[in-house]
Parts: C-alpha cells; structure tokens; sequence
C-alpha cells in the first residue's frame, strides 16, 4: 500500500493514491488497517428523506442507524452523538439537503463537509450502510478535507447577495425580451441608439405603449446629444406594432419595475445585515480597490467572509476561489493550465471588477492588464488582475487596512534590471557595445 502522510489536525493529506483507489484495495484486503488520527467520529450518508449514520473509534463499538430528515428525528441523531462522546463528523454536500443536518449538529461538534468526489466508493458495493461506514474510515484515517462553509451571518448576507444577482438576471431577460419584441414589430429601434433602457429609447417606447403611432411626434422625443440623425431614427420607427405587441410591452416593463422594487429592498436589506454583522468597515475598505464599488465589496464580502484565517494564505484563497491555474502534469509534460473549478459566483464578480479596474487611470491593475493582454489575451489577463483583487482583499481583510495603491511605474521599475539586460543582449547580437551610465 503507498505510504500515506498526514498534518497534526489530521484535515490534510498527501498521497499517492485517491480513495476509490484505497477502497479497491480495501475490498480485495479486507486486513488493511489505517493509522487512526481522530480519536471518535461519525459519517454520515445523507439523503432527502432519511440519512444514515456510522459511528467508530477508540472505546466504543462501530454502530449504524438510520434517521429521517426531520427537526426531532435530527435532535435525536444529536443526543446519540452525544452520548458516545463523538467530535467530528463527515458528510458529503448533496444538494441542500445537508444544511437541515449542519444546522442542528454545527455547535456541538466539529463539521467536515466533503465534496462528493472526494469519497467515492468502488462501484458495484454500494448501498447506504456501506457509504456510511466508509465516510467513518476516512473521516478517523485523516483522509477527508472538508470545504469552507462560513458561519451563519455570512450565509445569510450570501443569500442576499446571490438572489439579488438572479434577480438582475432576470430583468437582463426581461430586457432582451422587450428588444424581440421591437424586432417582430419591424421596429429597428436598438440599431439608432446604444441602449434600449436609455433615456430617449424608454420614452419612445413608453408612448408607443400608449398608443402614440405618429412617427414624426415619437422623433421628437429625440434627446439633443444623440448620435443618430432624426431621419434615420425615424426610419427606425416605421414598422407595425399591433395591440399585441402593446400588450407585451406593458407586461415586460411591469415585470422590470417589479423586480427593480426587489432589488431595492434587498439593498436595504444588505446594508442591514453588513451593519448588524458590523462588516461596514470591511466592506468600505474593500471599497478602496480600483474596480471595487461599494455593491462589489459586500458580493466579495458575502462569498469569502471577514475572517482570513480559515485560509492558509492568499494562494490557497485564490485556489479555492477558481482563480488560480490547474496543475496537470503526467510523465513529465504540463497539460492544460486551464483555472480550477471553484466559487463560481465570486469568479463572475472578480472578473467584472477586473473590467472595471482596467478603465481606472494611474493604477497597478491597469498596468498589469495591459503588461499581459498582448501575449495572453483579454481573457486570461482580466482573470490574472480579477486574482489580483482577490489577494488584495485577503490582506485588507487579514490587517484591516486600506488598499496601497503602488502606481503604473510599480511593474515597470520591478523588472527594470531584467528589461536592461535583455536589451544588452540583443544590442550585442547586432554587434553594438553600449555602456550603461544611471540617468538622476
């Protein structure tokens, strides 16, 4: 059997095998024994209307029972825990279901919640019992690592925040909807202007709601500044918008404002929760990033929490967040360096906030997209600075400071040595000898 290491909290491990691989093993040497790290735990296979629950270690006899999902029958799993003197448990993140079982157990005992992949079973032995009984194994052997679950008011803050993002989505929907509209009536509206939620192109479409179909009295409702000739926008108008169209119209634009009143109150509710949380001062200092608005700094705030020692350091947030480059190499060839998977809600923030951080004048972020969008493209540089933000707001949050900005000549001065001696040397190559002499 490889030799299997482990760190003093017994979360952490390196090997060279995975543990479907040892649960093969296992299954054709029913002797092999594990070097026990956790004195008493507990595994858990949890499903929508019942979970199963192995317990095991030093003193006390491996026993398995069967629970349904309900508050009572969930405080009754926690006494019998309890009673036998168990400290950590392991349960796999199946959909929502674990959180009815997090919620009860989280204060008395210490949680690893575990991604599915991380304690796959062998095929073709598995049934609820077995899976238990295996989560217990690796749970006392150190072989699980438990994902980051923050604590309750940053949960709450993160529903907040994430359904104020799918609400936006959807009046994103609603818009595009209102465009399709426009289309089948032949009104070519979103070719003359930039945007239909613009101010000239709402109060144009507003009066065709209301029946206005006089195209000349729709271009006067033409802004001053706007790029668009009156003749043109009034061969945009020409088309034939028909009662159902109208209909259709004043059904999307009462579903835009509806959810504009739930953005509202989530906004207020978000300010609610960050002063009651006391996290206004985190998020006014991530506020402080180029690219990191106010609205941004509570997203960011909601995603990772306020507390940075649940993270070793910058780079395993940076991992952990999908931020960083995958490592695949075999036999020794490096294969595709794509970015892990990861938070996926912090991953769309950071890059929009990287978008923004590159429209900002005299910045460090600015200066570090354009040093790579010409050799890795736009995409790959808006994910370097979006990782950027991220190890900024680990330090803000780490020492409660405010962001340093180190200015566009930060990168420039950096590789100062390193640019002169590349240049020497092509100036060699050419057979030119120069002597280098500081300028004050």
């Amino acid at each position: 059997m490889p030799e299997v290491s482990f760190d003093t909290q017994g979360y952490d491990y390196k090997a060279e095998t995975t543990t479907s691989a040892i649960a093969t093993m296992e299954n054709q040497q029913p002797s092999i024994a594990f070097e026990q790290v956790i004195e008493r735990g507990c595994g858990i296979d949890i499903h929508k209307e019942v979970l199963v629950a192995t317990i095991r270690g030093r003193g006390i006899k491996e026993q398995t029972r069967s629970f349904d999902t309900f508050t009572g029958s969930l405080e009754r799993l926690r006494d019998w825990l309890k009673q036998h003197g168990i400290t950590h448990i392991a349960m796999e993140s199946t959909t929502v279901y674990w959180k009815p079982v997090y919620n009860i157990l989280e204060e008395d005992f210490e949680i690893l919640l575990v991604n599915a992949r991380h304690i796959k079973n062998v095929p073709g032995q598995k049934t609820d019992k077995k899976d238990s009984r295996w989560i217990t194994k690796l749970l006392l052997s150190g072989l699980l690592k438990g994902s980051f679950v923050p604590p309750g008011h940053i949960r709450q803050l993160r529903d907040l925040t994430r359904y104020k993002r799918k609400v936006i989505e959807q009046i994103s929907s609603e818009k595009n909807r209102v465009h399709k509209v426009l289309e089948d009536a032949n009104i070519k509206l979103s070719s003359v202007v930039s945007n239909l939620s613009g101010v000239t192109a709402a109060k144009i479409i507003d009066a065709m709601m209301d029946g206005q179909e006089d195209v000349a009295e729709l271009v006067k409702l033409r802004h001053g500044k706007m790029h668009s000739s009156p003749q043109k926008l009034a061969a945009s108008l020409q088309g034939r918008l028909t009662d159902h169209h109208r209909f259709m119209l004043r059904t999307y634009k009462e579903s835009i404002e509806s959810k504009k009143a739930i953005i509202a109150k989530l906004d207020e509710q978000i300010d609610r929760q960050l002063a009651e949380s006391e996290l206004v001062l985190d998020a006014e200092l991530l506020a402080t990033i180029p690219g990191v608005g106010k609205e941004a700094a509570a997203y960011i705030l909601a995603e990772i929490g306020d507390n940075m020692e649940q993270f070793p350091d910058e780079q395993h947030l940076s991992s952990w967040a999908g931020m960083s480059p995958g490592s695949n190499e075999s036999a020794g060839k490096k294969k595709s360096t794509r970015i892990t998977h990861g938070d996926k809600y912090l991953k769309i923030l950071l890059v929009q906030c990287a978008w923004a951080a590159t429209r900002t004048k005299n910045t460090y972020l600015r200066s570090k997209y354009e040093s790579l969008v010409g050799r890795r493209g736009k995409k790959r540089a808006l994910v370097a600075v979006g990782r950027k933000i991220l190890i900024a707001a680990y330090f803000i949050l780490k020492d409660k400071q405010a962001y340093k900005e180190l200015g566009p000549m930060y990168l420039q001065q950096r590789n100062k040595n390193r640019k002169i001696d590349r240049h020497l040397k092509q100036l060699e190559e050419l057979g030119v000898q120069v002597e280098i002499k500081d300028v004050a």
